[in-house]
């Protein structure tokens, strides 16, 4: 007897139509927790940043000429995003997933909490400053960012790949920090964090190893006024959700992107 094929349901083929009182529902993407980051999976991207229409993501800012600031690296379901957005109102945050349906979920739940009503004065920014793209990061990362375009980068609770002859794919590795460095402007911040201490030891010591990034301890990021975004980083996410409701602990480690320095010959 013929297998049955299986259906998807019909949420996911064609995404749910959200409305000022519904969220869109995680149930409805239904997705496998991890990818792999070789595969083909029939992305459509940029030729190069230039080439990218932000005002279809940020339509508010159409004209301002503004390009994404943040950008949060296997953003998930969106939790980052969703925090960062109202704190900095007038800077454009973007989500990359590789996911299908958790990239969709991601957009269904901006479209959804940007007609919704708003609990804050400042409602010509509800969520207008956020959007996601379905990207794989480790190929095409900088088709998506110019240089010294962004000044804050995400890397929360990333794919652990515990397996050794598995950790090629891994987001933090020596060629992807040249990307990375490229994008990120001098001053600007990475934020790492995981439940994984051999991961946290791994983006650790790589990003120490990396000439143009050096490490700087939560409590200076927030002496300098970060806080907010720390604490986003611990909590907004649903991974660090369910470490918390597993009482696990969690690894953060954040470093500075600085100027690359030059010995100049003395021709005296």
């Amino acid at each position: 007897m013929a297998k049955r094929k299986r259906l998807a349901p019909e949420s996911t083929q064609n995404p749910p139509a959200t409305s000022p009182h519904l969220l869109p529902q995680k149930k409805h993407y239904r997705q496998r927790a991890h990818t792999n980051p070789f595969s083909d999976h029939t992305l459509e991207y940029p030729a190069a940043p230039e080439a990218i229409d932000w005002d279809k993501h940020y339509p508010t800012f159409t004209g301002s000429g503004k390009v994404p600031e943040f950008a949060d690296i296997g953003c998930g379901f969106g939790g980052l995003l969703i925090s960062l957005g109202p704190l900095f109102p007038d800077t454009l945050i973007l989500g990359m997933e590789i996911r299908v349906q958790v990239s969709h979920y991601v957009q269904d739940r901006i479209a959804a909490l940007r007609v919704a009503p708003s609990t804050t004065s400042s409602s010509a920014h509800h969520y207008q400053n956020i959007s996601v793209v379905r990207a794989n990061a480790m190929k095409f990362f900088p088709n998506y960012f110019p240089k010294h375009s962004l000044s804050a980068m995400f890397f929360l609770f990333p794919d652990p790949h515990f397996k050794l002859r598995k950790h090629k794919a891994r987001i933090i590795s020596p060629t992807l920090l040249a990307e990375y460095a490229y994008a990120l402007r001098p001053g600007g911040i990475v934020y790492t964090i995981t439940d994984v201490h051999d991961l946290h030891l791994w983006m650790k010591s790589h990003l120490e190893k990396f000439p143009l990034f050096e490490y700087v301890d939560e409590e200076t990021l927030r002496a300098e006024g970060k806080g907010p975004i720390l604490d986003a980083v611990y909590t907004s996410t649903e991974e660090g959700k369910k470490v918390e409701r597993n009482n696990g602990e969690k690894w953060l480690a954040c470093f500075r992107r600085i100027e690359a320095t030059r010995d100049v010959p003395d021709r005296s």
